[in-house]
């Protein structure tokens, strides 16, 4: 009985082990079904991608459809054309549930899209080549490549080519013409060899092949035909270099009816090249974007408020007194001297802070606060000891697939927001055993905790600043609103919570105060209906009341009838919506992405003094961003290969590449943006320099160069308390 009680407890177990092997041998299944699941989904942004996957995950070519399950070879394209029921070669999607009609909507807009994007891209190829012309020398017949429209410039045993047979029928033709082809298809081949030796030898990047002046190069050297001498250095560095500076001065004379029209800004900044010489750059800013007007080297001078003044106010007589609306700089001490003297000379020119730099020195108070900096004290080490060792670098990659965590800047305090959101980003889904084993290590989940409400308090501020640093648009009309809202949301992550929000909020208004709130602003908060119609209060405010009668003073400065008219007449008639203000289509105002300036234009010709003050304000930039773009061009140019650069040569290099990108309307290719902002990760790296990691920027190298003089930036002003938040308090 005994032997067979324990026959029955071994069978038992047996049964257990048995169970616990299907167990594992399931999960483990599951395990490999998600891994490969993961390996057939493609990590792009195209609309196809939604409804199907790779069949095969070495195999890009070879789909399937997740609503008919219908395989297929010719990639996403010929996916998205099954799915739209376009296309002689793909068979249509016999799914006929309500997402299979989406998706047949979805797909036929992206490929009606690309196929615009197609034909627009070659009008312009061809519109390029037509601004192609070189004069020849003698006569020459017109030779043509057989069985093709367009004339293509052969060499001179080409003339004497001619079709195998010149009466052969139709179809005889089309085989000679592919033929024809495949000789020229070759010789391309042959020519495109020469060239990319020329880019791989001298390091010249791939993208400059897409340039437009790139095209236009290698038309004009086939319109010249053989024995084309290319120039030498000494006609590159003088006489072609001063043609092409001229040629673009003239292009940039056309865009003056804008400055005219609206107005403008002056914007000024110095750094440092590479052979420690000081440099001040001169742009300007209309509606149009950010064109570059000049530098000067200033390693010989102090960099006082007079000699600041002396360069801002030739630029003013340059373009016209009447013709620039503000002169925008940061906030060191010499510029503000800077801002007094023009005062006393032009009193109708206003002199503003670059609201990009004044926001950083905000994300840069409340990071100094003793809650926050130790949030950004750990995610700063815990980066430095991952990019520092190799084996905790390639574990970080494996375990996020791929993703980076971006390193602090030195100057850029914005980019402690950058940190924080990719570490989020990257390691909140980390479920592996080994990862979880890494992270415990130097992370806790208090940690992450503090991470999140760290990025709810600094992204408001984040967004207000990749508002203000981009050309998408003029910024100054929606300035002072975004931060109002971005000090609400503040609060709202406190809790709405006095006790909790003060700190934050008491370093915001410190650096807002006499900067971002100046009469300029609160005139362009005023006269943006997206605000003001949206909260009549506004109109009652003492603050913006004052703020716009002082604006209309300096505005139509010496007018006092422009004055009357604007402040007593005009501002009652757009406060009450009478006249055109009150039409239907005048509500476009309540789309934030719309343009106030040319909303004016359009329904404000019943009051033309408001008008003319209105257009000008909301087409300013409120941040001298654009100026400080320049560095990247010189820096760009003045490498340690042409360190021998004199500072005209290099200004007037920095001058065509700079202002040849405003007129060719430059626009980089559509990328990922920052989830919840639809913010492109290029503008807020660019807002944040999250490119200019860990070198000197502005001030730093100017007050490195001249240590000791009065030269004083608003960076090193602030020096709050100590503020210690409890968990409970959090």
């Amino acid at each position: 009985m005994a032997s067979g009680l324990e026959e029955r407890m071994r069978g038992k177990e047996k049964r257990e082990k048995h169970q616990g092997c299907l167990q594992r041998r399931g999960a483990l299944g599951e395990g490999e079904n998600s891994e490969s699941a993961n390996l057939l989904k493609r990590n792009s942004n195209d609309v196809g991608w939604e409804y199907g996957v790779l069949v095969d995950p070495n195999n890009k070519d070879k789909v399937k459809c997740k609503l008919c399950k219908k395989e297929m070879r010719g990639g996403i394209y010929r996916l998205k054309q099954h799915l739209a029921h376009e296309g002689k070669n793909v068979k249509k999607c016999t799914a006929t549930t309500v997402q299979a009609m989406e998706a047949k909507q979805k797909c036929k807009k992206a490929l009606d899209e690309a196929k615009r994007k197609r034909e627009e891209k070659t009008i312009c190829e061809l519109e390029l080549r037509e601004e192609v012309n070189v004069s020849r020398v003698g006569e020459s017949d017109e030779v043509t490549c057989v069985g093709s429209s367009e004339p293509h410039k052969l060499g001179p045993m080409d003339k004497w080519t001619c079709a195998i047979d010149p009466k052969a029928t139709k179809t005889d033709s089309l085989k000679q013409q592919q033929l024809n082809k495949e000789l020229w298809k070759e010789r391309t081949h042959e020519v495109h060899k020469y060239i990319a030796r020329w880019a791989y030898t001298h390091a010249i990047p791939f993208n400059a092949c897409d340039n437009d002046e790139f095209k236009q190069m290698c038309e004009a050297i086939g319109q010249f035909g053989l024995g084309l001498v290319p120039p030498c250095q000494d006609s590159l560095r003088e006489r072609l270099l001063e043609e092409e500076y001229e040629r673009t001065k003239s292009l940039l004379q056309e865009r003056e009816a804008e400055k005219i029209k609206n107005g403008c800004s002056i914007m000024t900044d110095a750094w440092s090249d590479r052979k420690r010489r000081s440099i001040m750059n001169l742009c300007t800013n209309c509606a149009d974007g950010t064109s570059f007007i000049s530098s000067k080297e200033m390693s010989h001078v102090s960099h006082t408020s007079e000699v600041i003044f002396d360069l801002v106010d030739k630029a003013i007589e340059e373009i016209g007194p009447d013709n620039v609306v503000q002169v925008v700089t940061d906030n060191a001490s010499n510029n503000m001297g800077a801002k007094r003297l023009l005062e006393e000379k032009r009193p109708h020119i206003f002199w503003t802070s670059c609201a990009a730099h004044t926001i950083n020195l905000m994300l840069q108070g409340i990071g100094n606060l003793t809650w926050f900096k130790k949030v950004v004290d750990q995610a700063k080490a815990f980066t430095i000891f991952v990019y520092g060792h190799t084996r905790t670098l390639e574990c970080l990659r494996y375990f996020t697939e791929g993703k980076e965590v971006v390193r602090p800047g030195v100057t850029r305090f914005a980019s402690n927001f950058l940190t924080l959101s990719s570490m989020w980003d990257s390691l909140k889904d980390v479920k592996s055993k080994k990862g979880k084993e890494a992270t415990a290590t130097i992370l806790s989940p208090s940690f992450w905790k503090d991470v999140k409400l760290t990025l709810t308090v600094f992204e408001p501020l984040v967004k207000v600043l990749c508002l203000v640093d981009g050309d998408v648009r003029p910024s100054m009309g929606f300035l002072y609103g975004q931060l109002l809202k971005a000090k609400r949301q503040i609060k709202e992550a406190f809790r709405n919570v006095e006790a909790r929000f003060k700190d934050v909020i008491a370093v915001i208004d410190k650096k807002m105060n006499g900067r971002l709130d100046s009469p300029l602003h609160l005139t362009a908060y005023l006269l943006n209906p997206h605000y003001s119609y949206s909260d009549p209060s506004i109109f009652d405010q003492p603050k913006i009341s004052e703020g716009f009668i002082s604006c209309v003073e300096k505005f139509f400065y010496h007018d006092e009838d422009m004055q009357h008219m604007a402040t007593n007449i005009e501002l009652n008639k757009f406060q009450n919506r009478e006249g055109p203000f009150s039409k239907k289509l005048a509500r476009n105002f309540e789309n934030f992405d719309y343009n106030p300036a040319s909303w004016w234009r359009l329904y404000g010709y019943e009051t033309p003094a408001l008008q003319k003050m209105a257009t000008r304000i909301l087409s300013l930039t409120s941040s001298s961003s654009g100026c400080e773009r320049n560095w990247s061009g010189f820096e760009g140019i003045h490498t340690k290969k042409r360190n021998r650069l004199t500072t005209t040569r290099l200004n007037k290099l920095v001058y065509i590449q700079f202002n040849s990108k405003l007129l060719t309307n430059f626009r980089d290719e559509e990328e990922d943006e920052m989830e919840g902002t639809g913010i492109p990760w290029s503008v807020i790296g660019e807002a944040v320099g999250a490119d200019e990691q860990l070198e000197l920027r502005r001030s730093a190298r100017v007050r490195e160069l001249y240590e000791g003089e009065e030269f004083k930036s608003e960076e090193e002003e602030y020096d709050d308390e100590d503020v210690n938040y409890s968990d409970e308090e959090i």
